[in-house]
């Protein structure tokens, strides 16, 4: 194992998750009004509502799908199914909600690139995120044209100890992806990376996730010719 691998694989993913915490907290404590997506909408919603939902569905699924597949351990659900039987649904999720998220994304870059209100009143960091996540979403496909060429599960079983023993702080965790493909290392510390930059861009809003509007209570609006005649009638 070279020191190179022992940094990006063993080190690196500390730095990038204490930097994204800490990074965060900061952000909010002295430049809370800038915690936000920068939504361009209101200057084009073109392609707005289909790409954002596309892409926010997918990528909420990918993500989902990487902590409990990486996270949870092996003998847990060897109980319910096995791993190559995992690693077949893990591929066929993945591969669907990639798809979506990738099809979501690629209306938001086109927008953001060749909308010329758009591409306006953006910044630098809006677009080179969205190729950053397109690379990470590509890399993350071509992850599952790799695994249908061993469908016994091994490589889904090392990068699920890469990962536990990451969160577990445990020593040695650079070992498990020593063996596997360069395109599944790639797929990591871009990942990794991506963890780094989110507090210093758009990013950020992954913390404003907006759970409270599942007990909000409903908001009456009343139109304002109805208000005005109630008025008149008191």
């Amino acid at each position: 194992m070279n020191y190179l691998d022992q940094f990006a694989f063993q080190l690196y993913p500390y730095i990038a998750m204490a930097v994204f915490f800490i990074g965060s907290w900061a952000r909010f404590d002295r430049a809370m009004y800038t915690w936000r997506t920068g939504s361009s909408q209101l200057l084009s919603s073109r392609g707005m509502r289909l790409g954002s939902n596309l892409f926010h569905v997918g990528i909420l699924v990918v993500l989902g799908g990487h902590l409990v597949g990486l996270l949870t351990p092996h003998s847990v659900y060897t109980i319910f199914i096995t791993a190559p039987q995992k690693q077949l649904l893990a591929m066929l999720v993945g591969g669907v909600f990639g798809v979506i998220c990738l099809a979501g994304l690629l209306i938001l870059l086109a927008r953001r690139l060749f909308n010329p209100r758009v591409r306006a009143t953006g910044t630098v960091g809006d677009s080179v995120i969205l190729v950053l996540l397109l690379l990470q979403l590509l890399l993350g496909l071509y992850t599952i044209v790799l695994s249908s060429h061993h469908m016994d599960g091994s490589v889904m079983i090392a990068l699920a100890e890469w990962a536990q023993h990451i969160v577990t702080f445990r020593w040695g965790a650079a070992s498990y992806v020593i063996g596997v493909d360069w395109v599944y290392k790639a797929h990591i510390f871009l990942g990794m990376t991506l963890f780094l930059v989110a507090p210093f861009t758009r990013l950020v809003h992954v913390w404003s996730i907006p759970v409270s509007y599942l007990w909000r209570p409903y908001q009456v609006v009343r139109r304002r010719q109805a208000t005005l005649r109630y008025g008149a009638r008191d």
